[in-house]
């Protein structure tokens, strides 16, 4: 098959959420686990960071993608969904996954595919654990695409788990309270394996300590560490007890990463303790770098600026009302 072919057997033939919505929400791990069984477990030959929350998570995992590569590791970067073209899915050190490599892993796994009959989004979990481990990543930052407890991607043993807030998403399926949803979100807490909550909010903070005590987890909520000033777009002040404040410059200018920002910070010290190496300068260039070093796109990007033309992305009531926000700030005679 060609790569447009290729793709078009993908989308069509096998169940896909932006298609057929809740059908394709598989609430169980063994096709996945299936399917990495027959490529060689590869999720298991790289180091991982898995995210998960209702908003935030993309950005989170693209930040800490540009300064684990600025730090020097090999990174691999799984998103969904993708804005423009397939391969966005998939990074290593920001260039995305060859449409040659799509085609030939649909080819290799084909046998597997139509007696498994996974989803969508269970191959392309599948195609991206198989490039990370063939790229021979370092480490590789794992974003979760509903939920997290029965996501595709919770078959991973990540060093460090992440997430950033809970608001209502996707309540016919992960549950129609937040401490529901908090819940499915909890589940990529694994044992052992430190957590950073990236907001502390009063309604749900029990669900996540519970399940680390459950777990023995280490569990900081960043939004406790690190206080967070906004003092123009992209530019933050933080200060962190007893230590000194520090200035953060990033080219994610929306007002919305205040949010983001403490559990980016929190996620790198735990990092750190882990025995990566990772400087300052790597954090500073990282974050100032985020779009450049990874490709990221729809984040209150300015697409021309002559009429100014922003395109930014929501899926969810708390989504769009940062984006409200973000509009009431910005200088405009029409508005479109």
């Amino acid at each position: 098959m060609t790569y447009a072919e290729t793709l078009t057997y993908l989308y069509h033939n096998l169940p896909m959420f932006q298609r057929v919505g809740a059908l394709a929400y598989k609430k169980d791990l063994t096709n996945t686990l299936q399917l990495c069984e027959a490529l060689g477990n590869p999720q298991r030959k790289f180091k991982s960071i898995h995210i998960a929350g209702t908003n935030g998570k993309g950005s989170t995992s693209h930040m800490l993608a540009a300064i684990l590569q600025t730090a020097g590791y090999k990174t691999g970067l799984y998103t969904s969904p993708h804005l423009k073209e397939f391969t966005e899915r998939i990074r290593v050190d920001g260039k995305e996954v060859s449409q040659e490599f799509v085609v030939d892993f649909v080819k290799r796994i084909k046998p597997s595919i139509e007696s498994i009959k996974p989803s969508f989004f269970e191959i392309t979990v599948a195609m991206a654990f198989d490039y990370f481990a063939k790229e021979q990543t370092d480490i590789a930052v794992i974003e979760t695409g509903l939920g997290g407890r029965l996501d595709s991607t919770n078959i991973i043993h990540p060093v460090l788990s992440i997430i950033t807030n809970i608001s209502w998403d996707h309540m016919d399926l992960l549950g129609d309270t937040l401490s529901k949803i908090a819940f499915e979100k909890a589940g990529i807490i694994k044992e052992g394996v430190p957590v950073v909550v990236s907001e502390r909010q009063d309604e749900v903070a029990h669900v996540f300590t519970e399940k680390a005590n459950g777990t023995k987890s280490k569990i900081t909520f960043a939004s406790d560490v690190y206080k967070i000033t906004r003092t123009s777009r992209g530019q933050y002040d933080l200060a962190r007890q007893n230590q000194q404040s520090m200035s953060i410059v990033t080219d994610l200018t929306g007002g919305y990463q205040a949010k983001n920002i403490p559990g980016v910070l929190c996620a790198i010290d735990e990092l750190r303790l882990g025995g990566l190496t990772i400087s300052d300068e790597h954090l500073h260039q990282g974050l100032k770098n985020t779009i450049t070093l990874t490709g990221l796109k729809g984040r209150w990007q300015t697409i021309e600026t002559n009429p100014l033309i922003i395109c930014d992305t929501g899926h969810n009531e708390a989504g769009i009302k940062e984006i409200l926000t973000q509009i009431k700030e910005t200088k405009f005679d029409q508005l479109h």
